[in-house]
């Protein structure tokens, strides 16, 4: 039995991994954490997400080690915002537990904390900008494709809900780093994101990305290969949040068994690396 903690608990993400762990043999949710003083602190977090009592109450995330220490679980899962996750994730390694991460927005200054704190507290993680196994899979591709065709311009489009804090998307970051290292092109000198006025001619070597903010939309992404004459576009686009949920079953099964003071991803999860 794989035992979870699950932090944004009763959030958009958060209630959706745990309805959807409740349904599954082999896991079980035996933490849920909010905010610090969050309002649903003490209440079962089965009634707060709309299923009834699971025996399970919300606890703060300032008493993140407390609950880690009684619940003891195997995993954490965090979807919550980067300076929150980064806490998160120190608290959970300090604290022997493995992570699941599908948190975005993270700087370089805190990926290089996450990193330090997996290594050094010798743990297992799973992060990944997007936990969507079709997302993954258009990884791979759009990888492939730059290399295939290295003289097409590249041109990179996400479109997410009008709440997305972050842009480009964590999604769109990772599609233009794979893209940019197959390449062989140093992203800090090629990235292009959005344009406005007269900019002048494309060069050669940039690589476009663009961000579009409005409604409901769950997750849309397009890599633009554009040549002379034609054009190959790569488009996954999310229906549900629930594709991102899935994902993240997956990684809890993974989790435990990958290497330990490592960072994995979802490529690692579905077996899509060479």
């Amino acid at each position: 039995m794989i035992d979870v903690a699950v932090t944004g608990a009763g959030g958009r993400m958060g209630s959706m991994i745990i309805k959807t762990i409740l349904q599954q043999e082999d896991m079980r949710v035996v933490a849920a954490i909010e905010a610090p003083k969050t309002p649903m602190e003490g209440k079962d977090v089965g009634e707060i997400i709309g299923v009834g009592k699971i025996g399970v109450n919300i606890t703060g995330a300032d008493q993140l080690e407390i609950t880690l220490n009684e619940k003891n679980p195997h995993v954490l899962v965090d979807f919550t915002i980067a300076p929150a996750a980064v806490n998160n994730i120190k608290t959970a390694a300090e604290n022997g537990v493995n992570l699941v991460v599908g948190t975005t927005g993270f700087s370089e200054e805190q990926i290089e904390t996450i990193k330090n704190a997996v290594e050094k507290n010798n743990i297992a993680a799973v992060i990944s900008s997007n936990m969507a196994i079709g997302v993954n899979v258009l990884f791979k591709l759009v990888e492939e494709l730059a290399g295939i065709l290295p003289d097409y311009d590249v041109e990179i489009i996400e479109a997410h809900h009008k709440h997305k804090r972050d842009a480009p998307s964590g999604t769109a970051v990772t599609a233009f780093e794979l893209v940019a290292k197959r390449l062989e092109r140093n992203p800090d000198e090629v990235g292009v994101y959005g344009r406005q006025g007269l900019v002048g001619e494309r060069t050669r070597e940039e690589i476009g990305v663009h961000a579009v903010r409005g409604g409901d939309i769950v997750g849309d992404h397009t890599v633009i290969f554009a040549g002379e004459g034609e054009r190959l576009e790569v488009v996954h686009r999310a229906h549900s949040r629930q594709v991102f949920v899935s994902g993240v079953i997956k990684a809890l099964r993974y989790v435990g068994n990958a290497n330990k003071g490592k960072i994995s991803d979802m490529g690692d999860v579905l077996g899509l690396k060479e």
